[in-house]
């Protein structure tokens, strides 16, 4: 960031590890991903896996968990690490939030010694690439009432139903997901190989589009009973891995946020109209001065959920707080930095709507804005208006 975005002298506050590891990746971003992103946007391919494999050789696939070849980082130096992502575009921190959030996260939370063996060694170094199967084509803010179903046959499960919008989906080679059973909820580690297993890439994406996502078929897919995550018991599950992957979300909205505003402030510093620099205009100020607060204001408080993650003290609605304020918000730095670029802010050429765009998306993946209202509002009046 530059030094005239960080308006309250944050960067001090961060240890030099901490630093480090966003510097790292600050670096990675730039000279792996800032040169060809437009493109990869723009055709609506990226080349997930060879990228995957890339993240991983600097531990940052699961770098949040402990064990099985994952990193043990802290919150905040995860968090750090998917602001410096996503400054380069969502799609890249959705690659890592679903592999090490979601699909990682439920197996090394939930899964049997077996599974964690199996599985999380090879998904740290982006080797093997995991999806996370809940939300179906009918079912998405309502996970509960999934169609999903495993039934039981003899030693066997077998699985039955589909899942959508499943980023990572058409390269993956294990879907962890979850279905209905006569027990209630349970998660599954299903290897992309079984039969009756198939995946397709959803195409025509206006958003998200150097992201892989995909459509999951279960046609009577037959699974051994150690498939089975042995600790996923009920809708808690699946909603706790929720909660992981969208603590990343808070930060890495700061990310494009952060990047919407820097190329907007160089523009305009460039820029010249009526005789001086666009920045030179009092309207301009005060655009960029408003949304230099809220950039600022969205950086501490993703700073400060991460400290209450490291203390192990945070709490699921603290992470919809997050997530609601600084997606809501990054959304709104990216549209008002359009206006300061005029027909500029809709080229490729610079990535003001790429990012946009994207914010779109995360606006309304792992848990729309109302549904992280609800949230909240439970927490405030111990009341659920969910149903």
């Amino acid at each position: 960031m530059t030094a005239a975005l960080d308006l309250l002298d944050l960067d001090p506050s961060l240890s030099e590890e901490e630093r480090q590891i966003r510097d790292v990746v600050r670096q990675l971003v730039d000279d792996r991903v800032r040169p060809h992103v437009a493109d990869w946007y723009e055709d609506g391919k990226v080349p997930a896996r060879e990228l995957a494999r890339e993240f991983g050789k600097l531990g940052l696939l699961g770098m949040h968990l402990t064990g099985y070849g994952c990193a043990g980082a802290s919150a905040v130096a995860y968090g750090l690490a998917c602001q410096e992502l996503e400054a380069g575009d969502s799609g890249l921190r959705s690659l890592v939030s679903v592999q090490g959030s979601l699909a990682m996260y439920a197996i090394w939370r939930y899964g049997s010694e077996e599974q964690k063996q199996r599985w999380l060694p090879s998904m740290a170094t982006g080797e093997a690439i995991g999806c996370f199967g809940l939300t179906e084509p009918d079912h998405g803010s309502d996970p509960a009432s999934m169609a999903t179903r495993a039934r039981r046959d003899g030693d066997d499960w077998v699985l039955t139903g589909g899942k959508m919008w499943i980023t990572n989906a058409p390269i993956a080679d294990v879907a962890v997901i979850w279905a209905r059973t006569d027990e209630g909820v349970r998660g599954f580690a299903v290897p992309t190989d079984t039969p009756g297993v198939t995946t397709r890439e959803i195409r025509r994406k206006m958003s998200l589009r150097a992201s892989v996502t995909g459509e999951i078929v279960l046609d009577d897919v037959r699974l051994p009973a150690d498939a089975q995550l042995p600790e996923a018991v009920g809708l808690k599950a699946p909603l706790s891995c929720l909660t992981e992957a969208r603590y990343g979300i808070v930060w890495g909205a700061v990310g494009a946020a952060r990047d919407c505003l820097e190329t907007t402030l160089a523009y305009a510093s460039s820029r010249t109209q009526f005789g001086r620099p666009l920045a030179g205009f009092q309207l301009t100020q005060a655009k960029l001065a408003d949304m230099a607060v809220e950039l600022v204001k969205g950086q501490l408080l993703a700073l400060h959920l991460g400290r209450l993650a490291d203390a192990q003290r945070l709490r699921p609605e603290q992470v919809s707080v997050g997530k609601l304020n600084n997606v809501r918000e990054a959304l709104a730095i990216a549209r008002q930095c359009r206006t300061i670029l005029g027909a500029n802010g809709v080229s490729g050429e610079y990535p003001i709507m790429r990012h946009a765009n994207n914010l779109e998306s995360v606006l309304t993946y792992e848990g729309t804005s109302e549904i992280h209202q609800l949230v909240i509002g439970q927490r405030l009046t111990g009341l659920s208006a969910f149903a």
